[in-house]
């Protein structure tokens, strides 16, 4: 399955109007949500050591709060992007680009 961002991006607009969400949907609001939301995500993981946190999905009712908790993640993070004006693909790219410059891989003077 592929994410087209900039449709979610239209649900998600959607979704809130239905709701008259929008006077709440601030970056400011939608910031300190995303933190809520990545924070409920840690949590699932904060007292397993390493390995057991790299076996946590195999159990599937783990994997579904993994990955609803991560969803609500992704779909923040897309409404404040969207709030915010940011061209978030153009903002992946440029960020990989400059992290390419910052840590290039061993031996090949480039990350990617």
């Amino acid at each position: 399955m592929t994410l087209d961002l900039a449709d979610l991006q239209q649900r998600l607009r959607a979704f809130a109007a239905a709701r008259q969400w929008q006077p709440y949907h601030t970056p400011k609001n939608l910031a300190m949500a995303l933190m809520v939301e990545a924070a409920e995500l840690q949590e699932l993981f904060q007292w397993l050591t390493p390995e057991e946190s790299q076996q946590l999905t195999a159990d599937p009712a783990h994997k579904e709060r993994v990955g609803e908790e991560i969803a609500d993640v992704l779909l923040y993070l897309l409404q404040l992007a969207d709030h915010a004006g940011v061209d978030l693909a153009a903002a992946v790219e440029h960020k990989l680009a400059k992290n390419a410059l910052k840590y290039p891989a061993p031996g090949t003077g480039s990350a990617m």
